[in-house]
């Protein structure tokens, strides 16, 4: 073991390839890798319970291939008693071993949460040493070349980031330099319902078994955090780069030939439907997004998947994924205080937390993101995250929640994905518009409404759905600030068609919405 090392690299929760470029320049005879498991990590807001099991199972797996591999892996794990701990937080144990290891050189590549890396390098700093920071070669897009592509524009659209990554790619770009089919994007295509059939048979999504290190995992988690939220019932998260490939494998094989027709689609119970469930894996780095993006493409080729389907997939790995983490690098750390529509300090409903409310669609959402750490991206931001905007929740808030709940998130990737694109907390950097919209767009994704107490063509009155009571008042109440955005331009006509009494009623029932769901009280 390297007691003293050349080079300790230090490697965190959502870092976990073992053939990075970070980890391939080290030599096991000299150099050493430090992780662990920190309790911050896990409380600063309280963590979903599968989510918890997934970082720690997916770290010690890591621990394990790299010690297999030759390498001295320092290693902290957390134990069942707080009274055990070394420290709370990154900081405090890094601060400790650097004085026990006396590393000759330390290493990291950059994390992917701002408030992370700044405690890392005070850390280091603070025991007189340099922290070399590399950057992140998982990401096709790096911070430079972000940087570079966003100097100077008037406009900062994943549109145009989109087809520059297509272009300087080569993916779904014919010999002559056009896009596949004519067309840079199939979105159109890609709107479906489902119909009052549904979605028919269903392809499970693949399960792995808990080996002996993830159910220590588990019986871990359960004995130290039994009341935090969530559920690990029948956990089979991919934890290894093998199983993350295999759950690669299953999805292009098994759902992405019918993915793209109707991936903006709800139906009630059915959280994973066609999509492909690799976002967590892709976030920790057990699955490489070059891997991802080449498998669609030869699904493609092969004849196996249509294009609407293929095209809407990498967009959301080579566009999406990359447009936000670049912003994320390129506004930070400012960007975490952005608060366009002025919100009050005011938190998620309750029933973000135990899925009690009367209204189908939040109700079946909220059920699945307990059960599962997981909900597609319209259940995300046209049904979640839209309530919270319409009831005026504070983006941070509404991203410190996300960040509690979700097997994927990071705050790379939540923070612009919440604050910013749902919220619109960022006034238009992430998004030109608030996804803003009332009951009926729901109404129209899947059947929910039909099993629901509310109707969603009533603003006002019992039976009036909250999302569309929110929706004209949210309109209402923003007007000015929504009247200088172009494409808001349509709802506000909408909006101006209504007489004086009927939105001095909306905003009587929007105010005691609000009210209640102030007051905690159950809608």
């Amino acid at each position: 073991m390297v007691k003293s090392p050349r080079t300790l690299l230090i490697v965190l929760g959502d870092q976990l390839d073992p053939r990075s470029p970070a980890i391939e320049a080290l030599d096991p005879s000299h150099d050493a890798v430090w992780m662990a498991e920190v309790a911050e990590e896990i409380e600063l807001v309280p963590s979903h319970k599968r989510r918890i099991a997934l970082f720690l199972a997916a770290m010690r797996h890591h621990r394990d291939l790299l010690r297999a591999r030759g390498f001295t892996v320092h290693y902290h794990e957390l134990g069942p008693n707080v009274a055990d701990d070394r420290g709370g937080s990154f900081a405090e144990v890094l601060a400790d071993d650097l004085t026990a290891l006396a590393p000759q050189h330390l290493a990291m590549t950059r994390a992917g949460d701002w408030r992370v890396q700044q405690a890392l390098e005070q850390a280091a700093a603070s025991a007189d040493h340099d922290l070399e920071v590399l950057e992140d070669a998982h990401f096709i897009c790096s911070r430079t070349e972000f940087r570079k592509w966003i100097e100077g524009r008037r406009r900062i659209l994943l549109e145009d980031f989109y087809r520059w990554m297509r272009k300087r790619e080569g993916v779904l770009m014919t010999p002559g330099g056009k896009p596949v089919g004519g067309a840079w994007n199939f979105d159109a295509d890609n709107r479906e319902s489902f119909g009052a059939e549904g979605p028919g048979a269903l392809p499970s999504v693949p399960h792995f078994e808990p080996d002996t290190t993830t159910s220590a995992v588990l019986d871990l988690v359960e004995t130290r955090w039994p009341d935090y939220p969530g559920s690990l019932d029948d956990f089979g998260e991919p934890v290894t780069p093998a199983q993350a490939e295999a759950a690669l494998h299953a999805f292009i094989t098994e759902r992405l030939p019918r993915f793209g027709t109707v991936q903006d689609a709800l139906w009630p119970d059915q959280q994973e439907l066609f999509h492909s469930r690799l976002s967590a894996a892709l976030n920790l780095k057990l699955l490489d997004p070059r891997t991802v993006i080449a498998a669609a493409e030869a699904a493609l080729q092969s004849g196996h998947a249509p294009l609407n389907a293929v095209e809407g997939f990498i967009r959301q790995v080579l566009g999406w994924r990359e447009f936000v983490r670049g912003l994320y690098e390129h506004f930070m750390p400012e960007y975490a205080d952005l608060n366009a529509l002025e919100c009050d300090d005011v938190d998620v409903p309750r029933f973000f937390w135990d899925a009690d409310t009367d209204m189908a669609c939040v109700a079946d959402a909220m059920r699945g993101v307990l059960r599962l750490g997981y909900a597609h991206h319209i259940q995300r931001l046209m049904v979640l995250g839209l309530f919270a905007q319409l009831a005026g929740v504070h983006p941070y808030r509404f991203h410190q929640w996300h960040m509690a709940l979700y097997l994927d998130a990071v705050d790379w990737v939540s923070l612009p994905n919440t604050l910013g694109m749902s919220q619109f907390g960022d006034g238009g950097i992430m998004g030109s518009k608030p996804y803003c919209a009332s009951g009926r767009y729901i109404d129209r994704q899947g059947p929910h409404c039909r099993q629901c107490r509310y109707d969603p063509a009533l603003a006002t009155g019992p039976r009036a759905c909250p999302f569309t009571t929110l929706y004209w008042d949210f309109l209402a109440r923003h007007r000015e600030r929504l009247g200088k955005i172009h494409r808001m331009a349509f709802q506000l006509r909408n909006l101006e068609r209504k007489r004086p009494d009927e939105l001095a009623a909306i905003r009587d029932h929007a105010d005691s919405l609000l009210m209640q769901l102030r007051a905690g009280q159950r809608v």
